[in-house]
């Protein structure tokens, strides 16, 4: 097992710090959101759209002019965010740490996770933060999380988590309790790059 980093110091990780992904991120277009996730986020916001690990904000702002800008919330590690409309927040913080004051019709973290050390923990509290008729969309590498494999993906499955291993892609309806016998034990920053061919972080766990 390599050396681990706690939150703290993967906080200040170069790879995590500085990562660029979501940076220039539109909306719409060929490089945005809408590709990625395969439909546009502004049809599917409801009464509220949060986006965690949203880069500059970008396709937020882009959002707040076709929709209410109070119903738009991203979150980002790094203050890098473009300037935003009135209404639109944009919180710079660790997503393991903070905590949203609603509940949201569309969760998004779009290669986002794969610069986060608990990965699971992270999961388990964002799918509480879901409306009833609210959806979470993420991508999620799950060959970035050890041990992992086929026994993960079924207890995602069997607790209403879709996992698309083609895709890499997270998807959950409706809020859920996540409860994994996996302990955090830290992450290791020098993974080297994965199916995005970016450095991301591997996060390794106790399984209970």
């Amino acid at each position: 097992m390599p050396e681990l980093l706690d939150d703290q110091a993967l906080h200040s990780s170069s790879v995590v710090a500085n990562n660029a992904m979501n940076r220039e991120r539109q909306l719409t277009g060929v490089n945005s959101y809408a590709r990625v996730l395969g439909f546009d986020p502004v049809e599917r916001a409801g009464d509220g759209w949060l986006d965690l690990c949203c880069g500059s904000g970008r396709a937020l702002i882009q959002a707040a002019a076709r929709t209410d800008p109070a119903r738009l919330v991203g979150v980002d590690l790094v203050d890098a965010f473009a300037p935003a409309p009135p209404g639109l927040t944009l919180v710079a913080a660790p997503i393991g740490t903070w905590t949203p004051e609603r509940a949201f019709d569309l969760i998004t973290c779009v290669h986002g996770l794969h610069y986060v050390g608990d990965k699971l923990g992270v999961l388990a509290r964002i799918l509480t933060w879901l409306t009833p008729s609210g959806t979470f969309v993420a991508d999620l590498d799950l060959a970035s999380i050890r041990p992992g494999g086929r026994r993960l993906t079924a207890l995602l499955r069997a607790a209403g988590v879709d996992y698309d291993g083609r895709r890499k892609r997270i998807v959950c309806a409706g809020p859920r309790k996540l409860d994994l016998p996996y302990r955090y034990l830290g992450a290791d920053d020098r993974a080297g790059p994965n199916y995005t061919g970016q450095p991301a972080v591997n996060s390794y766990y106790e399984m209970g």
